[in-house]
């Protein structure tokens, strides 16, 4: 299956996206409003609606960058969000992104890659983390049926994956997951080595 600019336009066009919430989930948020720092340069990749990057933005964090290459969920935000810097929205593919972070949020992004892409995206995250910059975020601890997106994995494969790159300081079943995702997400913080 190809996952291009193509195919997640088509899922977006068509509502088909179920991963969607339709807003900040718990932990993410809770992790959120633990921050005090509103200096950060963050990123969030594969942002979609990005409900994340608005909230950050209007929590005063001003340096919050969405990245997507899905042109109608980047219409979507763009719409419900008219005063968000303009210049802080990247339509690009992540692989092709370059820029440094001090960190970078993972929500559902991670899951929509090909499999055989997920070397490479730890690679590509660690490229854009500034030193000692943190990758913090959510994954999904089950395995889906289907041969396309969402991918699932395991705490066992994710450490084995990232370990090389960053120091995982917590990678632990997230405590206040959403219901639908109750003791099926990990909640992670890692360290750029």
């Amino acid at each position: 299956m190809l996952l291009n600019k193509e195919y997640w336009n088509k899922l977006y066009a068509h509502n088909k996206i179920g991963w969607d919430v339709g807003y900040v989930t718990t932990p993410l948020k809770s992790y959120f409003d633990q921050l005090t720092d509103k200096s950060l340069k963050i990123l969030i990749p594969g942002a979609g609606n990005a409900y994340e990057v608005a909230y950050l933005y209007e929590k005063g964090f001003k340096h919050i960058f969405l990245l997507d290459f899905a042109d109608l969920a980047i219409k979507n935000f763009i719409l419900n969000n008219p005063n968000f810097p303009k210049d802080q929205i990247i339509r690009d593919d992540f692989f092709e992104h370059h820029d440094t972070y001090d960190l970078i949020i993972e929500h559902t992004f991670f899951s929509s890659i090909d499999l055989s892409k997920r070397p490479l995206y730890v690679k590509k995250v660690y490229d854009l983390l500034k030193t000692h910059g943190k990758l913090v975020g959510l994954l999904f601890d089950r395995k889906f049926d289907g041969d396309f997106p969402p991918y699932g994995g395991n705490k066992k494969e994710y450490r084995e994956l990232f370990d090389e790159f960053f120091e995982i300081d917590t990678m632990e079943t997230a405590h206040n997951s959403i219901k639908p995702r109750r003791e099926t997400e990990l909640f992670f913080i890692m360290k750029k080595r």
